[in-house]
């Protein structure tokens, strides 16, 4: 295929999903209904797929056509928006925004800040991902990415910090009743520890010792799981000990319904980042929302 054609009918097929029938198309692009079959049955022969089902009353997408529709109107609004930047418009934030997010703080920190993003920019609409699962932020299509990590592991990509924060050693007073309270990270080997599956190495947690020294600890956990809720609950329940980021365990800590263990040991600092990529035109939804993200949460 020929990169001359790559964009052929792209633009009529995102209408007629927008316009949902090809007369509504038609009357929208000032072409005759008979040009926008033509153009939507040339640009499926091309990609090899049907992507819509068409009735004499009624238009769908197909499962592909929903894939590439999405992905249209990524690539329309991003030309759309460096044509205005390069003829030096001022662009109002609008079109689809793609976030990703760790599960736990899209609910807890991540939704007071979307709110007032909306009520600030309208005509943007959000897509929020929230999940603990590491996301390709290009080949997902994501626009950005909230990351608990020090720095981005793609050079292509840009990473920012926008909030600091760190990990505490907990467990319930009536586990340490039942079971002892550890006083070195190595005893930990001897006691019921829960895990987080998703960190490169969930049964080996690292340790700064007070002089200094690296601490690793070899575990055998009795649970393995990828739900930092999961793991706070059973441990309220007396089930182990876990260790989570601060802001999973700060009202724990303050209500005296969990016990910090090693809080004399340095702790272990983890950062929250913004990451976006660098090779790509920043639109202003893009722009306005980092700057939002980061204002609000500098605030904290």
């Amino acid at each position: 295929m020929s990169e001359m054609n790559l964009l052929d009918g792209m633009v009529i097929f995102a209408t007629v999903v927008d316009e949902g029938s090809f007369t509504n198309a038609a009357n929208s692009t000032g072409h005759s209904t008979s040009y926008i079959s033509k153009e939507i049955s040339k640009l499926e022969e091309r990609l090899g797929v049907r992507l819509l089902h068409r009735t004499t009353r009624t238009l769908s997408l197909t499962p592909e056509g929903e894939h590439y529709f999405r992905h249209c109107k990524q690539i329309i609004e991003s030309a759309q928006e460096l044509e205005d930047a390069i003829n030096g418009k001022q662009s109002e934030p609008k079109g689809l925004l793609r976030i990703s997010c760790p599960a736990g703080f899209g609910a807890v920190q991540l939704s007071p800040i979307l709110a007032k993003y909306m009520d600030q920019y309208p005509k943007v609409k959000l897509e929020v991902n929230a999940s603990d699962h590491k996301v390709d932020l290009i080949g997902e299509g994501y626009d950005v990415v909230l990351r608990s990590s020090h720095k981005a592991q793609d050079s292509t990509l840009i990473s920012r910090r926008v909030q600091r924060s760190c990990t505490r050693t907990v467990a319930s007073p009536e586990y340490v009743a039942k079971h002892g309270l550890p006083k070195h990270p190595c005893e930990l080997a001897n006691h019921r520890t829960m895990s987080y599956s998703n960190h490169k190495q969930p049964f080996v947690w690292d340790y700064i010792g007070k002089q200094g020294e690296q601490i690793k600890v070899d575990l055998d956990s009795v649970i393995l799981t990828n739900s930092p809720e999961v793991e706070l609950s059973l441990c309220l329940l007396g089930k182990g000990i876990c260790r989570l980021p601060d802001g999973h365990v700060r009202e724990g800590l303050a209500s005296g319904k969990l016990v910090e263990l090693f809080a004399d040991y340095p702790r272990h600092d983890i950062e929250l980042c913004l990451v976006y990529p660098s090779r790509k035109h920043m639109s202003a939804k893009v722009r306005t929302f980092i700057d939002f993200v980061v204002e609000e949460l500098g605030q904290h």
